[in-house]
């Protein structure tokens, strides 16, 4: 009798952790073939008014962090090329001590961007609602996308779902350690399936306010 019980809990997990994996296998696979014609390298992209860069911390000094200098130094790739005008830069600064967006304009004024072409959205505090306020706030109908390319499949599939047509460009400009590559792909297929749930079902709002049209 115990054998049979062992079995049957034995069969029962592996059947429960392959369609656990299924589960978070299929989204991500879905939106891989969705962003695939929209992925780009800084050279191919087909130009647009504005790039959108997104937040990914801070060091403990309040300076960028690898992942995120990396992104900034990609789209002062596509600015320098004439492939934007504008740049977006949207992150967290949802307290005093930490604010991306500056962070990351001062490394892109270092980079030699003017002041004029960078614009800060200061409640990016995700992907959602980076995309979210990208639309509504900053009234952008169309934009470049400029992350790493395990997180480029989710930002375009998000920016796209919520009213900005979007392509995407991988930075790559800096490379990070497998460990560190995996767990971020790991991650993502979590984050993947809560995107789906937010554009198909919760629907939140982000913090919103008046709107800052890109001019």
């Amino acid at each position: 009798m115990l054998k049979k019980t062992i079995k049957f809990l034995w069969r029962f997990t592996l059947r429960l952790g392959a369609l656990v994996l299924a589960g978070l296998l299929l989204p991500k696979l879905i939106i891989l073939l969705y962003v695939a014609p929209r992925t780009f390298t800084v050279d191919d992209v087909p130009s647009d008014r504005v790039a959108i860069v997104f937040g990914a911390g801070l060091r403990r000094d309040g300076t960028p962090t690898a992942i995120l200098r990396d992104r900034v130094e990609t789209a002062v790739q596509l600015y320098r090329q004439g492939k934007v005008k504008k740049l977006l830069m949207s992150g967290d600064n949802r307290f005093v001590n930490y604010n991306e967006p500056e962070a990351m304009r001062q490394y892109a004024l270092d980079l030699g961007v003017p002041d004029e072409d960078i614009v800060l959205d200061y409640a990016g505090r995700r992907t959602y609602d980076t995309c979210y306020r990208a639309s509504a706030i900053f009234q952008v109908d169309s934009a470049i996308l400029v992350t790493q390319s395990f997180h480029l499949p989710r930002a375009l599939f998000l920016c796209n779902s919520l009213g900005v047509k979007s392509t995407g460009v991988e930075a790559n400009n800096i490379y990070f350690r497998k460990i560190s590559r995996l767990y971020w792909h790991v991650r993502e297929m979590f984050a993947t399936v809560q995107a789906i749930w937010d554009v198909s079902v919760s629907k939140p709002l982000p913090v919103l306010g008046d709107p800052e049209p890109i001019g």
